[in-house]
């Protein structure tokens, strides 16, 4: 689960930046929040991980801390991704390449809200 502080803006990232699925969202407002899912598949009865995205209202922005490192995702094709990823406003913040010490591709590229994100190339 990733606090989004504007759930617009975090849905748009995942869809049109990543291309992941809007799978299902859910209003709270009696206790002053909304979800939002998002992944690659159909939904979670195919098996795919999703994403969980949690606007807490009147919550703009929050302190990412220190436990937290990023979320990994494999894809095809890293190069590619970033390519996309620009084109589509995203914020690439580090290349596709092989990864330290290894020959494993990946790239890495932050959100709307700041969270980083890994792409390893399967």
């Amino acid at each position: 689960m990733l606090r989004a502080g504007n759930m617009t803006r975090s849905i748009d990232f995942y869809t049109k930046v990543l291309g992941m699925n809007l799978l299902r969202t859910t209003e709270h407002p009696e206790q002053k929040y909304s979800l939002a899912f998002v992944g690659f598949g159909k939904g979670n009865a195919d098996g795919q991980s999703e994403i969980e995205l949690t606007y807490n209202d009147g919550v703009d922005g929050y302190d990412l801390g220190t436990a937290y490192g990023h979320i990994a995702i494999s894809i095809p094709d890293a190069y590619a991704a970033c390519k996309k990823i620009k084109a589509s406003g995203g914020n690439v913040t580090r290349e596709a390449g092989p990864v330290m010490g290894g020959d494993t591709i990946i790239a890495f590229v932050t959100d709307s809200d700041g969270y980083k994100i890994e792409l390893i190339q399967h």
